[in-house]
């Protein structure tokens, strides 16, 4: 049986995560004593203790999601119930395609934490040197969601950037654009449109500053091509097949669409039957919910999951 790894995106932090697998785990307490090492600053309490505000920044919660996902893979690794559990591929939403990066043995603990918190700051500068930000909208297919841009943009950017499940599809934008969207979405038979708690408008043209800084940063480092695990693309729905593909591919989900949809379809296609999700949250057990419906996914997102997985 075909297993796939999935690790959340930005937004799936919460003040707390991470506190009690630390607590049950030796395993997961050392990564996140090595997590404050490497980025100096204490990482683990923010992701314990918060407080929200500070945590929700795009600047901290990148590496607080990064490394409270890998603490977890960590102890699913070093337990004898689930050593033997390995994926035949490994996916990650947005940010979460550098832990699927990790998990897959493509980059080092290190480095990805490295990249992630470098990835935070440029998209947080590039956010504060423009006005943007994000809408969800609900209900609605592709068509009608580029329609509603189309009439929306206004000369601004404006474009449909995640495509999460049927019905969720998230656009991202100039400040103005977005606010016409939601005004403009229930004309389009939209059951809901939801402003996003974003800094800015993320894979986007307005992102352009932080994918050069980020494509810097992955040019200096370390990736190698792993086998026989391979890695999903956000921005192809193919999977990586070289290191110039993977830092491609990372520097363009900044500016380009998240086809997280297509992803999960072509996983399902290639007979992938077991899906752990990996991280803080619910978030893509709930899309692929939307996704196959027939399709079960573990949820690996505290201690009582992990108990309950290790039996």
């Amino acid at each position: 049986m075909r297993t796939a790894f999935l690790f959340p995106g930005q937004g799936a932090q919460t003040v707390g995560m991470g506190a009690d697998i630390a607590a049950a785990f030796p395993a997961a307490a050392e990564l996140f004593d090595e997590a404050n090492e490497i980025v100096g600053f204490d990482l683990r309490k923010m992701c314990f203790e918060g407080p929200a505000d500070q945590l929700n920044s795009t600047t901290m919660s990148q590496p607080a999601i990064f490394v409270t996902s890998a603490a977890l893979l960590e102890v699913v690794r070093s337990q004898p119930a689930t050593q033997r559990l390995t994926p035949d591929a490994t996916a990650g939403l947005s940010l979460g395609e550098y832990t699927a990066l990790y998990a897959a043995g493509a980059l080092s603990f290190e480095d990805g934490l490295r990249l992630v918190t470098k990835r935070g700051q440029a998209m947080q500068d590039a956010a504060d040197a423009t006005e943007g930000t994000m809408v969800s909208i609900l209900g609605l297919d592709e068509d009608k969601v580029r329609q509603l841009c189309d009439e929306a943009r206004g000369g601004e950017v404006l474009e449909p950037v995640n495509f999460n499940c049927p019905g969720q599809i998230v656009v991202s934008g100039s400040l103005g654009a977005c606010e016409r969207a939601e005004q403009l979405a229930p004309g389009y038979g939209a059951i809901k449109a939801i402003r996003l708690e974003v800094a800015g408008a993320f894979h986007t043209q307005m992102m352009s500053g932080a994918a050069e800084a980020l494509k810097q940063a992955l040019l200096q480092t370390r990736i190698s091509m792993p086998a026989p695990v391979r890695t999903i693309a956000n921005i192809t729905a193919d999977y990586y097949g070289s290191i110039d593909g993977i830092v491609e591919g990372l520097t363009r989900q900044l500016t380009g669409a998240i086809l997280w949809q297509k992803c999960m379809e072509r996983l399902l296609a290639d007979g992938v039957e077991e899906f752990y999700e990996i991280g803080p949250g619910r978030v893509l057990t709930g899309l692929m919910k939307r996704i196959s419906r027939k399709t079960r996914v573990t949820n690996i997102s505290d201690a009582a999951s992990l108990k309950a997985l290790l039996g």
